[in-house]
């Protein structure tokens, strides 16, 4: 079983312009003679590789711990593409992962430094998808992703963001990209991995 680690390193990940950096503090340390270590950290919701909640977006949209797992945990399809995601690119990114496997089509993640066009947020919103993952820190325009973000979250697309899939080929894997349990909350921190399925 081959199992591919897409998470980014938590202290040393990339963060969007303007949000806080993750930090550490240690609470206690054994190389300094106490019986155990023990550290604290804090971070943003949104730091590294991490999920977004539509309550990121919308007053009254669900909060990480109201939406299902099966959102996050299932089988998923990994389609590369460089570049400015078209409405055009979107169809033909659903098509092939529905011909490939219709369970996995309900989860994409795109490998390569992508950009989600508005078009292709409305071809995902409205072909059943649970889940949309890319690279970057924002699944949009960095200079202006809200409104991309308001059609998939309005939707109750989960975005997963900032994954890393430079050793993953294009193709079916088994996902698990559960986020923490946190009440009320945006979006959270995960650690993502795919799961290479046998053929």
């Amino acid at each position: 079983m081959k199992i591919y680690d897409i998470s980014q390193e938590v202290f040393s990940c990339q963060v969007y312009p303007d949000d806080p950096m993750p930090e550490k503090n240690m609470l206690k340390s054994m190389e300094k003679g106490e019986v155990y270590n023990l550290t604290t950290f804090s971070m943003c919701a949104h730091n590294g590789t991490h999920v977004d909640a539509p309550f990121h977006f919308f007053e009254d949209g669900k909060t990480v711990d109201e939406i299902c797992l099966e959102a996050f945990v299932g089988m998923a399809y990994v389609a590369e593409h460089h570049g400015i995601v078209t409405g055009d690119d979107a169809v033909e990114i659903t098509k092939k992962a529905k011909i490939q496997n219709p369970e996995a089509a309900k989860r994409i993640l795109i490998k390569g430094d992508a950009e989600v066009s508005l078009e292709a947020a409305k071809v995902f919103a409205s072909s059943d998808i649970l889940l949309l993952g890319n690279e970057p820190q924002t699944i949009g325009p960095q200079n202006a992703p809200m409104a991309v973000h308001l059609v998939l979250l309005g939707a109750d697309v989960i975005l997963l963001e900032g994954i890393r899939l430079s050793e993953v080929s294009e193709g079916v894997y088994f996902l698990n990209a559960a986020p923490l349990n946190l009440s009320g909350a945006d979006g959270s921190p995960c650690r993502a991995v795919l799961i290479a399925v046998e053929r």
